[in-house]
């Protein structure tokens, strides 16, 4: 047999076909809203997440540097899972000055653009808690002996303030949320 006639027969089924679906059109089928899907008695009631200070310490100290290991405590009391993005923080030896900023970290990653591989943030399921921790290196310039005679006798009174960004389910649903805290030690 001829193959243009097997051509002929594919491109006029083809066009049949596109000629139906051109002639019938789009079937949209639209239900009507009823009032009771958005009533506000039924939506969810969404709580903070709970976030407290698990430790702070010294962990070293020499003359020329000081490592302080910081731990915090996040719940998670909705039924919901929780995606933690990130968690920023400051900190303060407020016997040394209650202003001046010693340190301060970020825990975590926010994403950047619509979609980032190997982002680093946290899933905190239902009813549960996660501790995120962090290591702070300091440097000891001479210029603050009050401070580093504090850590060495671990006297250190601490002041640490901060926020956590987190999502609800993912991160492309609802909203950002972020909490505010601030303890002392």
């Amino acid at each position: 047999m001829n193959p243009k006639i097997f051509v002929g027969i594919a491109i006029a089924t083809f066009v049949a076909i596109l000629g139906g679906i051109l002639l019938m059109g789009p079937t949209m089928i639209v239900e009507s809203q009823d009032e009771t899907l958005y009533d506000t008695q039924n939506a969810i009631q969404v709580e903070p997440l709970q976030i407290e200070l698990e430790d702070i310490s010294v962990t070293k100290i020499s003359q020329r540097s000081a490592t302080i290991k910081i731990a915090f405590k996040i719940s998670n009391p909705n039924s919901a899972a929780v995606i933690v993005q990130t968690m920023d923080y400051q900190l303060f030896e407020t016997s040394f000055s209650e202003s001046e900023q010693i340190s301060g970290g970020e825990i975590g990653s926010r994403p950047e653009g619509m979609l980032e591989f190997g982002s680093n943030y946290y899933v905190l399921l239902g009813d549960n808690s996660i501790i995120l921790k962090d290591t702070i290196s300091l440097k000891n310039s001479g210029n603050t002996p009050e401070l580093w005679t504090h850590l060495e006798d671990n006297s250190a009174t601490w002041r640490i303030t901060g926020d956590v960004f987190y999502n609800l389910s993912s991160m492309t649903s609802g909203q950002e949320n972020e909490l505010h805290f601030e303890f002392i030690k």
